[in-house]
């Protein structure tokens, strides 16, 4: 049974609420979403207390959002894990980022443009050098590092998070088709969007339609990649689907596993 949240006898529901509360109280509130000695095992191959990760917390009084950014100080280049979240309109809480980063694996240039702006990770423009470079080295679209597969840490964490808040579920918006199936695996479930999940799922098998456009015609449509998750996610990335990914939200019910599974035995 996990405790709700109060502050001198007066329940806690909200970021916002959280963010009025004295700095020392609400910093050691959100501390208590980053996994640190996961990340130091990861990243430093210890979980020694004596931590080289900078840690920066938003969390402006008045504000109902929250902002982690959390660097590996001998490789602060790119946070080892970046989370925003904000409470929503009618009073839920959602996950509108999640990153998380190999501080020590090879770099690639994805986030900037040949002329060095940035690309908001291949949403708004692309370098698609780097992305074929990042795809070859078995990366999934939006990421300029490998990760350090803490989804099986984060999400709990999150949950207990929310569940102290009062809440019996968490969103999150999957910003590729990749993040979608990760976040099934982990027992999210569809608010909008499973059925396009299905859809997509349908094309790509034999006799498809979006089978038929992986011809070869650029580096992200070669046949076959309809296989793998992350071939299909480099592909609807690439446009394949000839409308943008957008428009698919998910959540988590605290201790409940949604069971959802809209690419059977998927190879990722």
């Amino acid at each position: 049974m996990i405790s709700r949240l109060a502050h001198e006898g007066i329940p806690v529901s909200s970021l916002r609420q959280i963010n009025r509360l004295p700095s020392e109280v609400k910093h050691a509130l959100y501390r208590s979403l980053i996994p640190e000695r996961a990340l130091l095992e990861r990243c430093a191959g210890s979980g020694e207390c004596s931590s080289p990760l900078a840690i920066e917390i938003q969390c402006q009084v008045g504000a109902g959002v929250l902002e982690i950014d959390v660097r590996y100080r001998p490789a602060p280049q790119d946070p080892v894990l970046h989370v925003q979240m904000a409470d929503t309109a009618n009073g839920q809480l959602e996950v509108l980022l999640l990153i998380v980063n190999d501080p020590r694996a090879p770099r690639f240039d994805i986030d900037r443009d040949w002329r060095g702006e940035s690309t908001k990770l291949g949403t708004l423009t692309r370098s698609v050098a780097a992305e074929v470079a990042a795809m070859k080295a078995g990366l999934a679209p939006g990421q300029v590092r490998r990760g350090l597969r803490l989804s099986c840490e984060l999400v709990p964490v999150v949950e207990r998070f929310a569940a102290c808040l009062g809440k019996d579920r968490f969103f999150i918006a999957p910003l590729a088709y990749h993040n979608a199936i990760a976040f099934e695996r982990r027992g999210f479930a569809y608010m909008i969007g499973r059925a396009r999940m299905e859809q997509i799922h349908r094309g790509f098998q034999p006799g498809g339609a979006l089978v038929e456009r992986l011809d070869g015609s650029t580096p992200f449509r070669q046949p076959g990649a309809g296989k793998s998750v992350r071939g299909r996610s480099w592909a609807i990335h690439d446009g394949i689907l000839d409308e943008p990914w957008s428009g698919i939200r998910m959540y988590k019910r605290v201790g409940q596993h949604a069971g959802i599974c809209s690419f059977p035995g998927a190879v990722y």
